[in-house]
């Protein structure tokens, strides 16, 4: 089973660089953020005839999140438990019945700038109450992932200039202390459990020539389960799609599963 996390940035403007992507990788599940989307105005007619089940949890001109399945899907839930007033579309998932059935969640959390601020701690707020579900995810012992934009730099690897980041709410202490406190549950990052290496990155701002000079940073990550870290195949950056045409600034980073 090949899982794909994509921050599209707009799913009216990527259409057509999602549509070539998904026909060169064929993934079996996408996980899409930003599609900027209302649920009744995205596209699903046409990803339907290229024989994805799909669903969304939209939101007007902001966030929003999407499943594109090849693979039957159950259970679908949308929105991240724990606080009935958050009404920004930033948490769907669902079960994917394969040859194992592994539960899958897409996310989009939340950037958090400027910090220190509002829009930081609703970051550090929706962070506790992600891990409070995984927590209660886990329980059930069953393959889980947890895929999408974190808006996290892990580690100081994880960027070709940290120096330019600690600022950043996306690489501030607190954030990354969060985002351990998601791992020390029992999670396994997907891709640096494959791969060590330096200047691995899954997003390169428009700005300032950034793709350009590999000025880039890694914040769309694979949390798997034990169950499901057990059945990890592979995991890799799509980095050429940055190149394309109207590109997000986004990557894909996919994982295999055997299921």
């Amino acid at each position: 089973m090949k899982i794909a996390t994509y921050n599209i940035n707009g799913i009216k403007a990527r259409l057509e660089a999602l549509t070539d992507w998904l026909t060169m990788a064929a993934p079996d599940v996408a996980c899409l953020q930003e599609i900027k989307s209302l649920d009744e105005n995205f596209p699903r007619a046409h990803f339907e005839a290229m024989g994805y089940r799909v669903e969304t949890h939209g939101q007007k001109g902001f966030n929003g999140v999407a499943i594109l399945s090849k693979l039957p899907l159950e259970d679908v839930q949308r929105g991240l438990p724990g606080d009935p007033e958050d009404l920004q579309a930033r948490w769907i998932e669902a079960t994917v019945v394969g040859a194992k059935k592994v539960r899958v969640a897409g996310l989009y959390l939340p950037n958090g700038n400027p910090a220190p601020g509002p829009k930081y701690d609703y970051k550090l707020a929706w962070m506790g109450r992600m891990r409070a579900h995984v927590a209660q995810l886990l329980t059930q012992e069953i393959p889980l992932v947890f895929c999408g934009d974190y808006n996290v730099i892990p580690q100081p690897q994880d960027a070709a200039k940290p120096e330019a980041w600690t600022t950043d709410a996306l690489f501030l202490p607190q954030t990354r202390a969060a985002f351990r406190r998601l791992n020390t549950l029992g999670l396994t990052e997907a891709f640096r459990a494959r791969n060590q290496k330096p200047d691995q990155y899954s997003f390169w701002d428009f700005q300032a020539d950034a793709w350009e000079r590999n000025n880039g940073i890694r914040i769309d990550h694979h949390l798997l389960s034990p169950q499901a870290a057990d059945l990890l195949l592979d995991c890799q950056i799509d980095k050429q799609v940055r190149g394309g045409e109207r590109p997000s600034d986004h990557v894909p980073v996919w994982i295999t599963l055997d299921a």
